[in-house]
């Protein structure tokens, strides 16, 4: 072997062998398969259940998925106390007005059916029912001192992930901004994954949560804690959301592509779990606090600039994420750009606007957005450092 050769096989040796430290710890039982919500009542029963507290949205309630999970656990002898109260984009008087329902029962285990809100609603009773206080109190991570109820999450759209992750992620009432709280211990016990209960969402919910869940994966790949797990769980979520996401709008009752969407959308929020997000949940939270931009739309909008803003320090890693869906090859210098290029384009098929212009955002606030932006803890997780004028000039791109 020649001395290049040498060094190229060292070099390969080093680069299969250079892992970073992680620590993973998965709490999370997976049941996945369409018609698996009917086994919500022997699930909860394992965990000892007898009184379980159903939070859930009136929109599923009209859906029959209500009613479904209401028969199963009736059917496994379980008492139940329902809060279906749960708007978009919790806030703490949600988690409040559940609490107060809960409070009223022997309550042994809670069910969080639907999106992102009525999960994220569900661990936000959690916390204060177990442990008391107010939401507050819980922004920022390990903040629970004692234990907390076994929660099962059965999500009925393929977005936040959220069933997959110890965060509750709870908005104040009056400004809107977002507080992540997290603890271990709000980790669901099981994850009922069943792709049936997606079909019913309508084209403008599968776009903005299809579009979230991308976000989760492309984000995930480059933030600065990723390692080995978490960049499993974003490579394979992206995979499946990239090629799904086209079919699932086209073709709304394709169970498999639906499967597809929601197991991809739940590896992405695993990958939240172990590596956090980035520059692009930053920026979104004030376009959504400020414009009520649903977050799915804010995160497609920024998400493209934020990947051609990163690739100057993780452009081979948006290659490789590229190559994965046949865009170029991996380490292709250019793989960023078509990524971006890529995303911008799914983002217009789907219908949803590929611009800030387009949503009467107002630019003269910019100065404004970027300060808060710059506050937002995802900011501090992105792999190219952001500023407050890093992030206007996000904004501006996007405008």
């Amino acid at each position: 072997m020649d001395s290049k050769s040498s060094t190229k096989a060292n070099t390969d040796q080093e680069e299969q062998t250079s892992l970073s430290a992680f620590d993973y710890a998965p709490r999370t039982r997976i049941v996945f398969g369409a018609g698996t919500l009917d086994r919500l009542g022997e699930l909860a029963a394992e965990l000892g259940a007898k009184h379980v507290f159903l939070v859930t949205d009136k929109g599923l309630a009209a859906a029959g998925h209500e009613a479904r999970a209401v028969t199963a656990l009736e059917n496994a002898g379980i008492q139940i106390t329902i809060f279906d109260d749960v708007h978009a984009n919790p806030t703490t008087e949600d988690v409040d007005r559940g609490l107060q329902v809960a409070r009223n029962h022997p309550i042994d285990l809670i069910v969080g059916l639907g999106g992102g809100s009525s999960m994220d609603c569900a661990k936000g009773i959690n916390f204060l029912l177990t442990n008391g206080g107010k939401m507050e109190d819980y922004w920022g991570v390990g903040k629970a001192t004692k234990p907390m109820l076994p929660l099962i999450a059965v999500p009925t759209t393929a977005g936040t992930g959220s069933e997959a992750q110890s965060f509750a992620v709870i908005a104040h009432p009056e400004t809107h901004m977002k507080m992540a709280c997290g603890d271990k211990k709000a980790a669901c016990r099981i994850a009922i994954l069943d792709p049936e209960l997606t079909l019913t969402m309508p084209r403008s919910v599968t776009q903005v949560t299809g579009i979230d869940a991308l976000s989760h994966a492309l984000e995930t790949f480059v933030t600065k804690p990723r390692n080995e797990i978490s960049q499993l769980f974003s490579r394979r979520a992206w995979t499946l959301l990239a090629n799904s996401f086209p079919k699932v709008l086209d073709t709304p009752d394709d169970l498999i592509a639906r499967g597809n969407m929601q197991l991809g959308a739940h590896f992405a929020g695993a990958a939240i779990e172990n590596s956090m997000l980035g520059a692009t949940h930053a920026l979104a939270n004030p376009l959504s606090a400020h414009f009520n931009l649903t977050h799915g739309v804010a995160v497609g909008i920024m998400l493209p600039h934020v990947i051609r803003f990163n690739a100057e320090l993780v452009g081979d890693h948006y290659s490789l994420l590229a190559s994965d869906i046949g865009l170029c090859e991996p380490k292709d210098p250019a793989g960023a750009g078509l990524l971006a290029e890529h995303i911008q384009s799914l983002i217009a098929m789907a219908g949803a606007p590929t611009s800030l212009s387009q949503c009467e955002v107002d630019l003269s606030l910019v100065e404004q957005l970027a300060e808060e932006a710059s506050r937002q803890w995802t900011g501090n997780f992105n792999p190219r450092p952001v500023d407050q004028s890093s992030l206007r000039e996000l904004y501006e791109c996007a405008y």
